[in-house]
């Protein structure tokens, strides 16, 4: 079996299907895309009831579109929230809703909000992660999950799991459309990060994860272009040479 092969395969067929249903939102086309969809807001909101969104103190989103409500939310509630730039290229944005004019917090959810309220912070000193938001493309009942294809949330977990931000017992919601859950057996690579929630806007389901979740960096994998796209990779892989030599 070509792992990357049933990957893509899986991609494609979801963002032809919210493409052709037209469920898909701004921004369109969705190919390449952690899609938005008709009712991620209404998924996110679903988040709001459960008790790892109440118990938490400091969640981590990604940047992507369909989660821009659950960064609103996250302030909205007093919660710190870390969102992970772009491709990482900037490392990771901490930001406080004490230190943001609550008319500001929908300006503050967007990308180019969170560089302008949030502040730049290596992951090393970032607080203890308490809940993950993701997006993805497809996921299963299983809890394996599919982003875009290109790495980025599994860089971000490794990053953070490697200076103990987050753990196995790290709560990972995902929010997706009812059609990005699939039957498929989605091949679960080393360096996957699965789920253990998937909301939608019609259902909550806690899922028969069955995959643990990746701990540190898999440097063995990692590629030379990687390092030199994100500076906070090649400054951890330096601190574990460092270490190692201790």
């Amino acid at each position: 079996m070509d792992v990357k092969k049933v990957k893509a395969s899986i991609r494609e067929r979801i963002w032809r299907i919210l493409e052709e249903r037209n469920i898909a939102t701004f921004p369109r086309p969705v190919y390449g895309r952690i899609p938005n969809f008709i009712g991620s807001d209404i998924a996110c909101e679903k988040i709001l009831d459960l008790p790892e969104f109440k118990c938490s103190e400091v969640v981590k989103i990604n940047p992507d579109s369909p989660q821009r409500r659950c960064r609103e939310l996250v302030l909205e509630m007093g919660k710190i929230l870390i969102m992970p730039t772009p491709r990482i290229r900037h490392g990771f944005l901490l930001l406080d809703p004490k230190k943001i004019p609550k008319n500001y917090y929908r300006d503050a959810s967007t990308i180019s909000g969170a560089f302008r309220w949030g502040v730049n912070v290596k992951p090393w000193n970032l607080p203890k992660i308490d809940l993950v938001i993701i997006g993805s493309v497809a996921v299963n009942l299983k809890g394996a999950r599919l982003g875009k294809g290109e790495g980025y949330a599994e860089l971000e977990w490794g990053i953070l799991s490697e200076v103990g931000k987050v753990s196995e017992n790290t709560p990972i919601i995902t929010t997706v459309h009812d059609l990005q859950i699939v039957n498929d057996d989605i091949p679960v690579e080393q360096h996957d990060v699965p789920v253990d929630i998937i909301v939608t806007p019609s259902k909550v389901i806690r899922v028969n994860r069955v995959y643990k979740k990746p701990s540190g960096i898999i440097w063995s994998i990692l590629k030379p272009e990687k390092l030199k796209e994100i500076p906070v990779l090649e400054e951890l892989r330096k601190l574990s040479i460092s270490k190692n030599r201790v």
